[in-house]
């Protein structure tokens, strides 16, 4: 007999049983509905998401491991139920903070892969990454008019004014005033860092290997995330395959179910703490990890910035982001103090 416990855990809004034939669609009240349940529903459902990926995989799976909390959280979670050979995947972009990299290796059957391109060579080519994904490709999409004379003037229409070729207004797609001003930067603006140092190795391991990759990707950390979760639901079994078990998460239940379970975590996060102001669970050292030279999302932060910040955990860091990789420059023209 099934009691009331394992029935909530069954009902999953939006989701239906497609046998991996089918995209699932979860509307976004149907995701606001999952965010609210209690943790260890989520839990529940995230180990049946895997179990189901692993399934349709033929126990082929491998997990996108970052050494952040997110997929530190989900790496834990998909050993404990498919077990401890699950590799984990670890793209060395060469732009972690070392303390990532040294956590990484302390786990077992690690795999790691390194872009065929350097970080400096996205910034040299493309540009950098600045304001936001959204921001930075619709300044590119500017940009190369100027720098590379691309005859793309319905595109720059849209950027600017947001009106697309058959004059419909899309706000959506058009770059917000105040940024504007970065288009005639001098330096190039673009997105392309995390697909080319970071998505891209990922990608080829996947196809060689023919592992499919299990992420601890939430779809609470953007717009951008969170309307691909929308299309997809947890497993996305079409042509850019990929799993999400944590998409419908929150930050809070990360750290909740690090700190019930007792799960070892990079140390540069320093201690998860409760803060009785905002009533929320929180990290004394860094909030977030990856790329330590992203820009970003730098704006809207808080003195000491990721960058000042930086100038304590890594000097020699500090140093080449500022000076040799040209962010200084970058941070000047957009007055962002470093």
């Amino acid at each position: 007999m099934v009691g009331p416990y394992e029935q909530e855990c069954r009902r999953e809004p939006g989701v239906r049983d497609t046998g991996g034939s089918e995209k699932v669609v979860i509307s976004y009240s149907e995701l606001q509905q999952m965010r609210s349940l209690p943790t260890h529903l989520k839990l529940r459902k995230t180990e049946r998401r895997i179990q189901e990926w692993s399934d349709a995989n033929n126990g082929d799976v491998s997990v996108s491991f970052s050494g952040g909390l997110d997929s530190t959280l989900v790496a834990y979670i998909v050993r404990n139920v498919l077990g401890d050979n699950i590799p984990l995947v670890f793209s060395n972009t060469g732009v972690e903070y070392q303390s990532i990299v040294d956590f990484v290796k302390t786990h077992d059957n690690v795999e790691i892969v390194r872009p065929e391109h350097s970080f400096k060579w996205v910034l040299d080519n493309y540009g950098y990454p600045v304001v936001s994904k959204r921001v930075s490709r619709f300044i590119e999409d500017c940009q190369r008019n100027k720098y590379s004379g691309a005859n793309n003037h319905d595109t720059v229409n849209l950027r600017m004014t947001g009106l697309n070729r058959n004059g419909q207004y899309c706000p959506s797609m058009k770059i917000p005033e105040k940024w504007k001003y970065l288009i005639d930067a001098p330096f190039k603006i673009s997105d392309r860092c995390c697909e080319v140092i970071k998505k891209n190795p990922l990608d080829k391991y996947a196809k060689e290997s023919g592992l499919s990759i299990i992420t601890g990707e939430i779809a609470e950390e953007s717009k951008m995330r969170e309307k691909t979760y929308l299309k997809t639901g947890c497993n996305n079994f079409g042509p850019k395959k990929k799993s999400m078990p944590l998409g419908f998460w929150t930050h809070q239940d990360v750290l909740s179910c690090i700190v019930a379970f007792d799960i070892p975590y990079c140390k540069i996060y320093g201690d998860i703490i409760y803060n009785p102001t905002t009533k929320l669970l929180e990290t004394t050292g860094e909030q977030r990890t990856g790329c330590k030279y992203c820009g970003f999302g730098c704006h809207m932060e808080k003195q000491p910035n990721r960058y000042q910040r930086m100038a304590k955990i890594e000097p020699d860091s500090y140093d080449i982001c500022i000076n040799k990789f040209g962010f200084g420059k970058v941070l000047d023209h957009m007055y962002i103090l470093y």
